[in-house]
């Protein structure tokens, strides 16, 4: 959209409220004087620059490797035993597994964009209202709703293909076994299970984070409409 435009359309909007300095307008009859096709393309670019920000930032090497909030760890039972066989000295081995499930979740972290930039296009004006109106993660959860299921299926052959050139699998199964023969066992996923719901989580807590700095800060991304729309929804 045309920023001149933008703001012309936003003017145009909002001249019912001008010189209201003590009744704001309720949040329908705001939606309503902002037309929603010009409300919900401003929501739909911010929306974009936020998911392509997020899977940038995660889809490249330490993406999740060098994210501590993000990092993903050992399953549960490894996490239980792991003192335990770094002390036989299975230390490598485990350090190596970490690694290569992190670098398995960088690589099929950017196969996630087309299909989160495809639920933006898609967006309805009904949607645009709930997530304007929304709490502070319904941006996020719109993306859940409407990916999770999709992702789910597009970035497991990626994480397979990295654990196929690997020794992931073999690491993995590996320590699997070693625990079993100790007693402990091992009723985790497969590891590409595994690595696959962890990628879904970072992209999502991510997009999260991107949600919240949008409705803190709405003019960075679409500009001034997108930006007063917030605001007076605040």
């Amino acid at each position: 959209m045309n920023p001149s435009r933008r703001k012309l359309v936003l003017a145009l909007a909002l001249l019912p409220w001008a010189g209201l300095s003590h009744a704001q307008p309720s949040t329908s009859e705001l939606l309503a004087a902002v037309s929603g096709s010009e409300a919900t393309q401003a929501l739909r670019e911010s929306l974009e620059q936020g998911a392509r920000k997020a899977i940038s930032t995660l889809g490249r090497e330490n993406g999740f490797f060098g994210d501590p909030k993000l990092k993903i760890g050992l399953p549960k039972n490894f996490t239980r035993a792991e003192k335990f066989l770094r002390g036989i000295g299975q230390g490598k081995k485990i350090d190596d597994l970490v690694l290569a499930m992190n670098r398995a979740a960088e690589s099929a972290t950017p196969k996630a964009q087309e299909l989160l930039l495809e639920s933006i296009r898609k967006m309805s004006v009904s949607d645009a209202k709930t997530i304007l109106t929304g709490g502070d993660n319904a941006a996020t959860e719109y993306f859940r709703k409407s990916t999770e299921i999709h992702l789910t299926e597009t970035l497991m052959p990626v994480v397979r293909s990295v654990t196929e050139k690997s020794d992931f699998v073999r690491a993995y199964n590996g320590l699997a076994g070693k625990l079993e023969k100790y007693g402990v066992n091992s009723d985790q996923q497969t590891v590409e299970r595994y690595v696959n719901k962890k990628a879904l989580d970072g992209i999502y807590f991510r997009i999260g984070e991107e949600e919240r700095n949008l409705r803190a800060n709405p003019t960075q991304y679409a500009g001034s409409l997108l930006g007063k729309v917030f605001g007076l929804i605040k």
